[in-house]
């Protein structure tokens, strides 16, 4: 990839940070955050997607990090974190990947690995909190009694999960809020495991 200059690195850094917060930024914001005319920032912009770093999905916010860059970033830093997961009602699992983190200090290698971020409650038991980001392994087999990552009709949910003869248990981990036992069928199309979760940290 080209290797781009001073300002179009603080553009694409900062367009990046939004898009890790979910909250893709439009050009009008972009020029109002570094206190540039909008015809410079459509210039610095139409280098990034000619350079190959950023890509355009359509629509008033529709700048993205192109695939190419991700590809880079992940052989660089680390380990993608790709949605959110929710601890308590499923929340969307966006495949948009928002960030990468380096864990190597603190879990080894995870090659193959994604991170997602955790939203609600009803895990803290185990302490895994609202804003907390879990490891997750990917696999479609779990052993019985693991912290894991459901899919539920596109949206995703971590709880210990149980397996049974003729369903999945999916337990919460909050005593004080009483969350209830979540039961599957078993064989449902619309409900797959897709991992494990070997880990847990905060992003300060």
């Amino acid at each position: 990839m080209e290797p781009l200059t001073e300002k179009q690195q603080k553009v694409l850094k900062y367009i990046e940070s939004q898009l890790w917060k979910n909250s893709p930024p439009s050009q009008k914001e972009v020029a109002r955050h570094f206190g540039l005319a909008q015809n410079a920032v459509y210039q610095l912009i139409r280098y990034l997607k000619k350079k190959g770093y950023l890509m355009d999905s359509g629509g008033h916010r529709g700048l993205r990090l192109s695939q190419e860059y991700l590809e880079k970033k992940r052989e660089m830093e680390g380990i993608p974190i790709v949605g959110r997961v929710a601890a308590g009602e499923p929340v969307l699992a966006e495949e948009n990947i928002e960030g990468y983190v380096d864990l190597k200090e603190l879990f080894g290698q995870l090659k193959g690995s994604f991170i997602l971020r955790v939203t609600g409650d009803s895990m803290v038991d185990e302490g895994i909190m609202d804003g907390d980001y879990v490891v997750v392994e990917p696999t479609r087999e779990i052993e019985n009694g693991q912290i894991g990552v459901v899919l539920l009709d596109d949206e995703a949910t971590v709880k210990r999960i149980h397996i049974q003869r003729d369903r999945i248990a999916l337990k919460s981990a909050n005593k004080a809020a009483g969350y209830k036992t979540r039961y599957i069928r078993r064989g449902d199309k619309d409900v797959r495991i897709i991992g494990k979760v070997t880990g847990c940290f905060k992003l300060l």
